[in-house]
């Protein structure tokens, strides 16, 4: 079970480092191993996105075939930026890192390296770090898991979790 703060979406608030005083959330950077996360019905990282005027979301896995054509690449990559305008996120910019699928565990270090980019050198005051639940038994997502640890840790930024698709049915 992980606990995820409640409050209200518009309004997420971190302590600020530099004193007692509450800083609304300004930005997250949003990591994912697939689009479709974002895409499904009541998504859960959709609402939180929703809830910040401005995120990154960084795809990891493209949904393409590895023997793709570089038309058929980038023919993908604007049918998933339309699918993006149509969630109607106005603040939402997505970065694709193409990695391979299934995601090798070597592909942490990409990862943490793209998240940084995203991050940015000195990162702002309301910034959030937004990962899917940790799930041990999808190797995926625990190479994400390890990435968004270390960038939580070398940046001080707070992780909020979003639920994903399996753990989202009910029986």
């Amino acid at each position: 079970m992980v606990a995820v703060p409640e409050m209200p979406l518009s309004e997420p608030v971190v302590q600020a480092a530099t004193g007692g005083s509450a800083v609304p959330a300004s930005r997250a950077v949003a990591v994912t191993v697939s689009p479709m996360e974002l895409f499904r019905p009541e998504s859960h990282l959709a609402e939180l996105i929703a809830g910040f005027p401005q995120s990154d979301l960084l795809v990891a896995v493209d949904d393409t075939r590895p023997d793709a054509e570089d038309d058929d690449v980038d023919e993908y990559g604007e049918e998933l930026r339309a699918s993006v305008a149509r969630l109607g996120l106005p603040g939402l910019a997505l970065h694709r890192l193409g990695l391979l699928d299934p995601l090798p565990a070597a592909a942490e270090d990409d990862l943490v390296a793209a998240m940084s980019e995203l991050v940015g050198f000195d990162p702002e005051p309301g910034l959030y770090c937004l990962a899917p639940v940790p799930a041990p038994a999808d190797p995926a997502r625990v190479v994400v898991e390890r990435a968004v640890q270390r960038i939580a840790r070398v940046y001080g930024i707070p992780l909020l979790r979003y639920r994903c698709l399996e753990l989202a049915i009910v029986t």
